[in-house]
């Protein structure tokens, strides 16, 4: 697809060191093998290296130039474990519990492997669930400064340049939350505009809150939260479009846009879209993808201090190695919030 291409060329000046976990998945092995062909990432893999290159052999995959990494024989493992039993001191975490865990959760450690910098973000849920990948990256990274808010979104490619931004769409939040309060709904927002700016290079972002209800047209506790978050954002004074609350056929078809919320600048044209709660954001991204033969790249965790991204275990080795570039765009950005912090406290001095 046109965006990943792009995207792919985007991120591979900077040449950002991807760690995947999941070595005894093909499908990961292939999306190293992918990567490594398109040259926009390095790639470190978490195992054995024998194990890891015989499964390669088997598969006829080709990993040259990729780095391996064993948790076994980890040369900085102490420095790993003093880390992150710090972290989770005040949860009774020791030492010797963080050697079990990172020597035996290669999630984790891949985690840890970019908390120490030995990489630059982590692709992991092909075969891990979203839980476990998002408890590695809360235990182990947690959130951006200033951020208190962890999410995630689905970046949707559809084959119809009629609706979003030619036919992509920014969505969330499809695996964290499952009922966001208002507060949360319009962080969500937030960072899905970051998203859909620097990862999908979305100029004019139009978010809509999804619900049962357009303006009013009905009642009941969601509708209010989601009327509620709108409010906040107006509060916020944020540099985006925004509206709320709209039915999904308001939000993204202009006829109906038109006449369910006229005068609305949103209704019709948006290209992020805000869920209400978890169960219609992932029963709705699933079913575009599906019926729409629609590529949906996610669910991409935001609002960590550097990235660790999830799969939906039902991705291609295709879908890793775009997801894998998306990560390469969020280590980006994540680069320059930490200069951003260093910038404004060195001005604090």
């Amino acid at each position: 697809m046109r965006f990943t291409e792009d995207l792919k060329a985007r991120v591979s000046k900077a040449q950002k060191k991807i760690v995947l976990p999941e070595t005894n998945s093909r499908r990961v092995l292939k999306a190293a093998e992918r990567v490594l062909a398109d040259g926009f990432a390095k790639i470190v893999l978490v195992g054995k290296l024998e194990q890891i290159k015989k499964d390669a052999a088997k598969f006829q995959i080709d990993l040259t130039g990729v780095e391996v990494i064993n948790p076994e024989t980890y040369y900085r493992m102490d420095e790993l474990c003093d880390y992150f039993a710090k972290r989770r001191e005040k949860k009774g975490m020791t030492p010797e519990k963080a050697r079990d865990i990172m020597t035996h959760n290669n999630t984790f450690f891949a985690a840890g492997l970019v908390a120490l910098g030995e990489a630059d973000g982590c692709v992991s849920g092909a075969a891990t669930t979203s839980a476990e990948v998002i408890r590695a990256g809360l235990q182990v990274i947690g959130p951006r400064p200033g951020n208190k808010t962890i999410s995630s979104a689905f970046i949707l490619l559809t084959n119809t340049p009629q609706y979003g931004d030619n036919g992509i769409l920014v969505l969330g939040d499809c695996g964290v939350i499952p009922n966001p309060t208002a507060d949360q709904l319009a962080d969500i927002a937030c960072i899905c505009v970051e998203r859909a700016r620097r990862t999908v290079q979305i100029l004019n972002p139009k978010v809509a809150f999804l619900s049962y209800s357009t303006m009013g047209s009905g009642a009941g506790e969601s509708v209010e939260n989601v009327r509620k978050a709108v409010e906040i954002l107006k509060e916020r004074n944020v540099d985006f479009a925004f509206d709320g609350e709209m039915q999904a056929d308001a939000a993204l078809v202009p006829e109906v846009g038109e006449h369910k919320a006229p005068g609305s600048t949103v209704a019709g044209h948006a290209n992020v879209l805000i869920f209400p709660n978890l169960d219609a954001a992932n029963i709705g991204y699933k079913m575009v993808q599906r019926f729409a033969n629609a590529t949906a790249l996610g669910p991409l965790v935001q609002g960590l201090d550097k990235p660790i991204l999830d799969l939906s275990r039902g991705c291609s080795s295709e879908d890793v190695a775009d997801v894998v570039a998306v990560c390469c765009s969020d280590a980006i950005t994540a680069d320059f919030y930490k200069k951003e912090r260093a910038e404004h406290e060195h001005d604090q001095q």
